[in-house]
């Protein structure tokens, strides 16, 4: 059984709703230890002062700020209580948006509420509303002593709330350079383009895609332990596209897209 994370409530206008908090996703990545080659044992990391060398226990170890090169503000725990903000154990919702407004790269990590049965009613109420009428819940919480913006969507016959990057936290492309919406490009290769995208667009099923990467790399593992060798593919870059060959290698894309479709689907893989 799934372990709640956080209990509290959905707060909206007068109305409070009895959740628990739970993860709605389930990470699969492989985790490694450092080991000496030699002998295969642990590599542990010792706490070093860069000033005296020696070494220093976890009771005369301070968090400090650099606020210019080596100088530094020290903090100690009452002064992270101090700006830690009240812990309310609810989900205040501060108003409601429609979903297509929210640019996709504010979402962060996404958790499942799940009412108490006294908030079932309301719960489900909220729940239908939102589906209903497009919109999210834009709502403040907060988690292990931090405040979170998030945002309340409906799912099926469930509530997610997803935690928000905060605005200022997302980096804007000033430095990159990308194609000047003034570049002109040909009709035939519009039509190509969009002829290929059609061929390849279907209905987005997640289920039918693995992690390609970690998959192999478990089948080496195991091969390994059994003191097997694992064969091991050789990655081959594809070379980029010529500009001036564009619209050719759009025709023979669409070919072979066309001729793929016509087979029967296997379970395609994501790579890592």
């Amino acid at each position: 059984m799934a372990h709640a994370i956080w209990t509290g409530a959905i707060s909206f206008g007068l109305v409070t709703i009895p959740v628990k908090l739970y993860s709605a996703i389930r990470e699969h990545e492989l985790h490694f230890k450092y080991l000496h080659r030699k002998d295969e044992g642990r590599i542990r990391y010792e706490r070093v002062c860069s000033v005296c060398g020696e070494k220093v226990p976890w009771n005369e170890i301070a968090r400090g700020f650099e606020v210019q090169k080596g100088d530094y503000v020290i903090l100690d725990d009452e002064d992270f209580a101090k700006a830690s903000p009240e812990s309310t154990q609810s989900v205040d919702i501060v108003e409601f948006v429609d979903l297509e407004e929210i640019d996709p790269v504010l979402f962060d990590v996404p958790y499942y509420l799940e009412p108490e049965k006294r908030g079932r009613h309301a719960y489900a109420l909220l729940r239908d509303t939102l589906a209903s009428t497009g919109k999210v819940g834009i709502a403040r919480v907060v988690m292990r002593t931090r405040e979170h913006l998030s945002a309340l969507k409906p799912r099926g016959p469930a509530l997610v709330i997803e935690m928000m990057h905060w605005a200022d936290e997302v980096v804007a492309p000033t430095d990159l350079e990308f194609p000047e919406p003034t570049v002109k490009l040909s009709q035939p290769e519009l039509k190509m383009a969009t002829a290929l995208v059609e061929s390849m667009t279907t209905r987005f099923d997640p289920g039918q895609f693995e992690d390609h990467y970690r998959d192999q790399l478990m089948h080496l593992i195991e091969a390994r332990a059994q003191g097997k060798p694992a064969p091991r593919g050789k990655a081959r870059p594809r070379a980029a596209t010529n500009v001036v060959d564009l619209v050719d290698v759009l025709q023979k894309s669409l070919a072979s897209a066309r001729k793929a479709s016509h087979k029967p689907h296997g379970r395609r893989h994501r790579a890592a």
